[in-house]
């Protein structure tokens, strides 16, 4: 049964909290009157386990090929997840870590420089790929330790509630993920994996591969056996998320100037559009079709299987409405109230 509570609006002229006090209000009022508050209903608002209402962590590795940390920062100022934590990583197409780190930097700085807030400092994470062990136990595997991983349990130790857990947004390896798992293995119990990656298959179910699946297939296998899991591999043509016609209409500030820098570099191509990840959560509607998979064999590509399977673990976003998530990211970018906080 769902349980409601009733709370008081703040006044008028009562000061806007930011995303921490008001999850640590959610809690404590949530607490008090035995489940959450979130608009007197604790479940959830599509198809997928998590939405709008759940802070993220962003986990990626090269800034310049998609927009998803442009997403993640207007989204978590005009109503959208609060972000908690950012981890970048290196990768095969963005091998220089520092080369990764300094770009995400420079994305936040010019963001704060516009008056947006609420958002961490990126932290690089190194971590070899996991491998696994003779014994093909998951409890066997040689741990990295790496500071992401560690990111992940701390922050998950801190912010997650148990009607209201943290999401691991990725659009790179899975690697810091399962790292966490290693280093504490009570953390899928408070974190969520939303993750741009690999592709559908003729049968309905996904193949871990390309993008992002074949970095690492140990770190997927850990991932989809221990934690609550979400592939997002529904893609779309990211080019049109900003056009020089929205870029004439965009204020003058240094985000702006960022991303008007950005867009000649955005690949051309659909796959590389890690900003699914962020919109299945924070796009309530962008989801169309998630039915529950369980990861099962491998694919003729010798990827990790997701199979269909109604009682499943995991979820598979297999349609989305692409438009959506282009005009929830024009209207957060044309609103005045966004750069005025």
């Amino acid at each position: 049964m769902r349980r409601r509570c009733v709370v008081s609006p703040r006044g008028a002229n009562s000061p806007m909290p930011s995303p921490w006090v008001a999850l640590v209000a959610l809690g404590v009022v949530a607490s008090a009157c035995g489940g959450t508050l979130d608009a007197g209903d604790d479940s959830p608002r599509g198809p997928l386990p998590v939405d709008d209402r759940n802070p993220i962590i962003l986990c990626n590795d090269g800034y310049q090929d998609n927009w998803q940390g442009e997403y993640a920062i207007l989204l978590a100022n005009s109503g959208g997840p609060a972000l908690a934590g950012i981890i970048i990583n290196d990768s095969g197409p963005w091998p220089d870590i520092n080369a990764n780190l300094a770009g995400w930097k420079k994305m936040v700085q010019a963001a704060l420089d516009s008056h947006l807030r609420n958002i961490p400092d990126p932290i690089a994470s190194v971590g070899l790929k996991l491998v696994q062990p003779s014994d093909s136990k998951i409890e066997s595997t040689q741990p990295n330790n790496s500071a992401g991983a560690n990111l992940i349990v701390n922050l998950s130790r801190k912010l997650a509630r148990p009607y209201r857990p943290v999401v691991v947004v990725t659009g790179g390896r899975l690697t810091d993920v399962a790292d966490a798992y290693l280093i504490d293995p009570t953390v899928p119990e408070r974190v969520v994996v939303v993750s741009a990656l690999g592709t559908t298959t003729a049968s309905g179910g996904g193949e871990m591969g390309m993008p992002n699946g074949e970095m690492d297939n140990w770190a997927d296998l850990i991932v989809t056996k221990k934690f609550r899991y979400v592939q997002v591999s529904s893609y779309y043509d990211q080019p049109g998320d900003v056009t020089t016609d929205l870029l004439a209409q965009l204020p003058d500030n240094p985000f702006v100037s960022w991303i008007a820098k950005k867009q000649p570099q955005i690949w051309n191509d659909p796959r590389a559009a890690d900003q699914v990840a962020v919109a299945a959560v924070a796009i309530k509607g962008y989801a169309l079709l998630a039915p529950k998979v369980t990861q099962q064999g491998v694919t003729a590509s010798k990827y990790p299987a997701l199979v269909l399977d109604t009682a499943g673990p995991s979820w598979l976003v297999t349609s989305s409405a692409s438009a959506m998530a282009t005009s929830r990211l024009w209207n957060a970018l044309l609103d005045p109230a966004t750069f005025a906080q």
